[in-house]
């Protein structure tokens, strides 16, 4: 692959390798890529209508979740399309500018992630360990103020990184041995001084991921506390059961991401850490909805009732 340049030195493309190793599967591969994505974006399309139209899913916790689809929804949309396009020709070449795009767009919804999981853990806790005052702390104000400044603060502090990546001359390689653009695969192609870089990622980190878990971690504590200090074993269970599910999508989502930026970027470390990345990336999104669904009564008889009215309109 040749080396575009402009101006002797500015890289205009970069070339996405993919996964090399599964090139001779790339067909089975790519299929299975598809399908998922397929249904994540069905799925979370489901969840976005019925929490929109469904008056039994006017609590809180549904509306974090609507919106927690949708970040779902970009985060896969921004990263599978392209990643599809590399599976089937065995690597990729992709224009600086889509690169970018897509490294923004990626970074601001996983940012969004983390503080909309925050959100609906402070939600459990109100609702568990505050029940009497519940509806009036989590008021339709504070619920609609939590999620435009999980929004709003998450692509703000994506626009400071993706503005200092702008910021960074690239001359030279432009192969990503990887199937997007992630944050350490890109910068370890620039050629500038990366320093303020790596000192702006830790400054993000702690608001956009350290402290968000601390909260969740000290809700949860609080949490168990009060659960365990119910009497009855049905009331302990029945009562666990309200955030088992939001429980379930935090461990999945903060142990991949652990798991991801724990695993160095070493040369033979690279395909552990790609195939780590696909799990978080296209098999969270779709786990999220099913997740809510499988043990949602709430989130069921919505969907009986969606289908039976629209199956009445096609038969009327």
């Amino acid at each position: 692959m040749k080396i575009h340049i402009l101006n002797s030195t500015t890289i205009t493309e970069f070339l996405l390798l993919g996964f090399p190793a599964l090139n001779y599967y790339k067909f089975p591969f790519f299929s299975i890529v598809l399908s998922m994505y397929c249904m994540t974006i069905c799925e979370n399309l489901l969840i976005i209508l019925l929490v929109s139209t469904s008056q039994r899913l006017r609590s809180p916790m549904y509306f974090f979740l609507g919106h927690l689809a949708l970040s779902d929804i970009i985060l896969v949309t921004s990263v599978v399309p392209k990643m599809l396009d590399v599976i089937i020709r065995e690597g990729s070449v992709t224009p600086f500018a889509e690169c970018m795009t897509q490294f923004y767009l990626y970074g601001g919804s996983v940012c969004v992630e983390c503080y909309l999981l925050t959100a609906m853990s402070y939600d459990r806790f109100l609702a568990i360990c505050k029940p009497l005052h519940y509806t009036a702390m989590m008021s339709v104000q504070l619920r609609y103020s939590l999620v435009i400044s999980s929004w709003a603060l998450s692509f703000s502090f994506a626009s400071m990184t993706f503005l200092l990546v702008l910021d960074l001359d690239f001359c030279g390689p432009n192969v990503i041995n990887h199937f997007f653009c992630e944050f350490a695969p890109v910068l370890e192609l620039s050629c500038s001084d990366t320093t303020v870089m790596d000192i702006e990622i830790i400054f993000v980190s702690v608001p956009v991921v350290l402290l968000p878990f601390l909260f969740i971690i000290i809700t949860y504590v609080n949490i168990f506390i009060t659960i365990f200090g119910i009497s009855s074993t049905s009331g302990r269970r029945k009562t666990f059961s309200t955030c088992s599910s939001h429980l379930a999508v935090v461990s999945i989502y903060y142990g991949s991401m652990l798991i991801i930026y724990m695993v160095p970027h070493r040369e033979h470390l690279l395909t552990v850490n790609k195939f780590i990345s696909l799990f978080y990336i296209v098999l969270t999104p779709l786990l999220n909805p099913m997740i809510y669904s499988l043990r949602n009564k709430e989130i069921q008889s919505s969907v009986a009732i969606f289908l039976i009215v629209h199956s009445k309109k096609r038969l009327s």
